[in-house]
Parts: structure tokens; sequence; C-alpha cells
């Protein structure tokens, strides 16, 4: 009987990935009920990834007090492993851009203060090795948030403290490390990124993202120079030159500025998770492989879950076939990526709405409908 490995990313304003799953696996079940199915919801390292964990049964999520991007107290959580020693912080659950009204989005204003009381919490409660995916910021603050909430200090010309926010970032004259939680001392952090951008220029994290989260031209220029001026801080302080990191553009600058103040590593997020899940054992044990993601466009090459699991399937020469809620990607784009075929549940007289409304059987009858003479 044919296994097949399903690990798709989830299908943003719609499905979650563990959605997305059971789509699948109900679309093939009508094929052939007695068919090996493996689920893994799966993530690139930015939301999504306690989906993952949680399927693999690999510890517990924690709820801790923190703050959300424009410092009101919320409650968010984090993931702690069963070792009691690692832990998985996901940026967007207190510093996310999802916590934001429309009006309420301002790079400019908004800080990772709330992520850094996450980071906070784990340390103090014994754990040492900590992962953090930034994915879904709606920060440009260069991580100085996560500085401060750890007892770090941005100081002025007069050595007063600065509240760490996008708007601040040009007017940081000194930095204090001397009152750093101890925990940090033993601690490793690594910082799960998947984007390549630097943190300045053409492709920098104000330039690129900014827009995103609220900036006018403006105030992307501001955090631009503010971005650049305080690499120059840190780069005097610590030796250590952010502005040559790639990927230190992700998430409003957070991954440069955790290398600046705590020489975190930068590591793809879909090697650390692919590792943690065991993902091309599963590949290997697959007959066919299916994954899926909301849109897949020209842009999805770079570092997105269906891609990356192609090279894999490619590698161990395995079918992977792709569901996606729009198909925009070259062809010879997706034949390259090692994609046996990508298939588009919204057909183009379909409205949107009605596509997100009613993902989960459409995704379900396509699967049916395109794979029933490959079982």
């Amino acid at each position: 009987m044919p296994r097949i490995l399903i690990a798709p990313d989830s299908f943003k304003e719609s499905l979650t990935a563990t959605q997305v799953c059971r789509a699948i696996a109900e679309g093939l079940q009508t094929i052939n009920p007695k068919l090996q199915i493996d689920q893994l919801p799966f993530s690139d390292g930015g939301e999504g990834a306690f989906e993952l964990f949680e399927a693999l049964n690999l510890g517990s999520t924690i709820a801790c007090d923190a703050q959300d991007p424009l410092g009101r107290s919320i409650s968010a959580s984090y993931y702690g492993f069963e070792d009691g020693k690692t832990a998985w912080i996901e940026l967007s659950q207190a510093s996310g851009i999802a916590l934001l009204k429309d009006a309420e989005k301002n790079p400019m204003l908004t800080s990772t203060f709330g992520t850094g009381l996450q980071l906070k919490h784990a340390l103090e409660n014994g754990f040492k090795n900590i992962l953090l995916g930034i994915g879904g910021s709606a920060t440009n603050d260069v991580a100085t948030g996560i500085f401060t909430a750890l007892g770090g200090k941005l100081l002025d010309h007069a050595e007063n403290a600065i509240q760490a926010r996008g708007e601040h970032l040009g007017t940081v004259a000194g930095l204090d490390f001397d009152h750093l939680i101890p925990e940090l001392e033993s601690a490793q952090l690594t910082v799960a990124c998947d984007v390549s951008n630097l943190l300045l220029g053409a492709t920098g994290a104000a330039t690129i993202y900014a827009p995103q989260k609220g900036a006018t031209p403006a105030q992307v220029t501001a955090l631009e120079k503010g971005a650049e001026h305080l690499a120059q801080i840190i780069q005097q302080k610590t030796g250590r030159t952010i502005t040559s990191i790639a990927g230190g553009g992700a998430a409003g600058g957070t991954a440069a500025g955790m290398y600046g103040f705590f020489n975190s590593k930068l590591e793809p997020g879909f090697e650390l998770l692919s590792k943690l899940a065991n993902l091309e054992e599963r590949v290997k044990q697959a007959d066919l492989i299916i994954t899926g993601e909301g849109k897949t466009d020209n842009q999805s090459q770079y570092g997105k879950v269906p891609f990356k699991l192609a090279e894999l399937a490619r590698k161990h020469n395995k079918p992977l076939y792709l569901f996606a809620g729009s198909v925009q990607a070259d062809q010879n784009v997706l034949t390259a990526a090692g994609i046996t075929k990508a298939i588009a549940i919204k057909t183009e007289t379909m409205a949107l709405e009605y596509a997100k409304t009613n993902a989960f059987e459409l995704l379900k009858n396509a699967v049916a409908h395109h794979l029933k003479t490959q079982l």
C-alpha cells in the first residue's frame, strides 16, 4: 500500500497547516481509505511552528505575561520542549503585525519588547537553548526591544535611557550591557531566518518590509538612517558588524540586532525544523509527497516550504504534488525545483472570498480529483 507524506504550510487567512493536512488526508481517503498517511503540518520557521511541535508531541506551550508591539499588556505563549532546556519563541506571538488594527500599524512606534519578555521568562525558567522564529513582525526596531527587556539600556548623549522603538534608533549614543540578566551568559540564542535580506539598502529591512507595516516613505528613510546609525554604535561597542549578515534584515532587523547584541546564530528555519521533525527520513520512507501553501509564485522558490521540501523529494527521487490557493509560478521554475505537478484550488472565475471561505472542501476535492489516477 502506498505511503504518503503530507507536509504543507498554512494557507494564510484561510487554513492552518493542520487543517490543510486534514483536508488533503480526507481527499486521499475518498480515493482509497487504506492508504498509509503521515501528516506533518510544517512551517518555514515563521508562524506555525507550534502546530508542528504539537503534532510531534515534543513538549508543551507555556504562557507568560508580555506586551504587544505598542506596549499593551497581553499573555503570549512559547513552546518548551520535553528536555527542559530548549524553547521555541515565535516573535509574532507578542510582536506580530496580526496583533494590531490597520490604523495602529506604525514601525516608528512598535517594539519587540514583548518578545524580549518571553525570552526573559524562558531563560529564567531554565531554558538555555532558545530558538527564535521571526516571521510576521510589526516592528523595525533592530531587536532593541528585546535587548532592553533582557536588561540592556539604550542611552542618549546625556546617558539617559531611551525607550526602544523604531523612531529612536537614530538617537542612541551608547549601549549599557551591565544589567543584562545573568542567564544570558550560559544561553545559546539561535534565530530561525529564511530570507537573505541585509539590514540596509535596496533590499533591506526598512525599504522592503517597513511599508507593509504601515511606514510612510519619509518614515522608511528615517528607519533606514536610524538602523545605519545603530549599527555603528553596536560595532563600536561589541566589534560585531551587523550590516553584512545575510538575513539580518528579517523582522525589521531583529536578526541583525540579535547577532549584534547577543552574538546569536542565524540558521535557516526550515533546516532547524527539519531536524526536529526528522523530515528527510520521512521523505525517504514515503512513496508520494504532497505539500501546499496559500499562493505559489516565483518568490516561493526562495525558502518557502513546498520548494524546500521539493529539494528533499528530488534528492530521494520521490514524486511531489503541490496544492495551492493559486499557482502563479512559471512552469520551468516548478519543474527545476522538482515539483511533479502544481495544482491551484481556486479557478480564475472563482471569487477570492469564496475560495478562502470554502478552502477546506476545495482542497479536499482537488486532491481526490487530481490524484485518483496516481493511487
